[in-house]
């Protein structure tokens, strides 16, 4: 699907958080085939950086690995200034931290809430009203949520609030920013497998249950949720703002 978008974003300064692993690594390449000029953020150095830079060397692509921890002030700030100081602005600004949580309601910390959370919606908050002044006329904001904001998960209750969270703070944010002609949206992934080697993941049973009920009979994969974030991002969806596109196969 990515590669449908050929050099659509060529000159096109792109700033991708979570940028390391699974749909923001997919979403990173995705731009860098496309042309872009990359700042991509991330929190933890180690060998999911060093893959993602081999990755974008051998494409060619414009980038630069920027580490900073965005569920802190600080951080947004620091991402800010830099691409201030660095590229002088962002026509695309892709949020995509987050994590995931799974705990009963009646165990579920406050700690392990404000971690969800934190990650999940405030990190949204901080990065855009960071950059916001330094988005181009026209730029596309594209926040990635999940489709079970829409439906709820059991022992994901903090996890479904934060997603949920985030389609109000783009329709929100659409009708604000829209006199700039900048365009907020939403990506709603289903279950997306995200390990590039298959570890890690939910038990096969749990799989084969969950491939089950998608319509398309398969579980998504990055590339899949990329696609969906550089058509939001690009001139293809010119009047398109203040939407969430579930990206979930049908589940």
């Amino acid at each position: 699907m990515t590669a449908a978008f050929g050099t659509a974003f060529a000159g096109r300064r792109v700033l991708v958080t979570g940028a390391t692993r699974g749909i923001g690594r997919a979403t990173a390449l995705a731009f860098a085939r496309a042309g872009a000029t990359l700042v991509l953020v991330h929190r933890s150095d180690g060998e999911a950086a060093k893959r993602l830079t081999g990755e974008l060397e051998a494409v060619g692509a414009e980038f630069e690995l920027l580490q900073a921890d965005l569920t802190r002030a600080e951080g947004a700030r620091l991402v800010a200034d830099h691409v201030r100081e660095g590229i002088g602005g962002l026509d695309v600004l892709v949020n995509n931290l987050g994590v995931d949580g799974h705990v009963p309601f009646e165990k579920l910390a406050e700690d392990e809430w404000h971690r969800v959370m934190d990650h999940n919606t405030t990190s949204a908050y901080l990065v855009t009203h960071a950059l916001t002044g330094l988005l181009s006329e026209g730029a596309a904001v594209v926040c990635v949520g999940a489709s079970v904001a829409l439906r709820g998960r059991p022992l994901g209750v903090h996890y479904s609030a934060s997603k949920a969270a985030l389609v109000g703070f783009v329709r929100a944010l659409a009708k604000e920013l829209g006199g700039r002609g900048i365009r907020v949206n939403l990506v709603a992934p289903g279950v997306t497998e995200t390990d590039p080697d298959g570890a890690g993941g939910p038990p096969p049973q749990i799989v084969a249950r969950l491939t089950a009920q998608t319509a398309l009979g398969r579980l998504g994969r990055p590339e899949d949720v990329a696609g969906a974030v550089l058509f939001l991002a690009g001139e293809s969806a010119g009047y398109v703002t203040g939407t969430t596109i579930e990206v979930d196969g049908g589940i």
